[in-house]
């Protein structure tokens, strides 16, 4: 018997829509990632992109636990003497909601050309309202 793998042809990527309002940062972000990658499809193979397309509207409304808003820090270094640029997370929540979960997702894919073609299915959106109403996304709902 041989091994099954999709061909290009027969991948279907169905679009989701996340309302991330109440939702833990990076529970959100785990079952976010499992998405994207298409663990949750039975004919996932890690070499492939076989995921989904997920818009995460209310991006500023996630909650996070304990004192991560003001003790968790995103670093930007430019890579010249002194260009350590560092933010709290209630800055960045502040500033680009959007980027902090958009990060978040980031950190649990692969770290290959693959992992970033499976960030370019991840839309995020600060508040309630997305373009992306003729892709017809359906709403997807994460316990916890």
């Amino acid at each position: 018997m041989k091994t099954y793998i999709p061909k290009e042809s027969e991948i279907s990527r169905d679009w989701f829509v996340v309302d991330a309002e109440d939702q833990i940062l990076g529970r959100l972000a785990s079952q976010i990632a499992n998405r994207l990658r298409g663990k949750h499809k039975a004919d996932f193979t890690p070499h492939l992109d076989l995921g989904d397309f997920i818009v995460v509207v209310n991006a500023d409304k996630i909650k996070v636990t304990g004192k991560k808003l003001s003790d968790k820090m995103y670093h930007n270094y430019s890579g010249y003497p002194g260009g350590l640029r560092s933010r709290s997370l209630s800055d960045m929540l502040e500033a680009k909601p959007d980027e902090v979960i958009r990060i978040a997702v980031r950190g649990m894919l692969p770290r290959t050309r693959l992992g970033r073609a499976m960030l370019k299915k991840l839309k995020v959106y600060a508040g309630p309202e997305h373009p992306h109403n003729a892709q017809e996304p359906k709403p997807l709902a994460f316990n916890g």
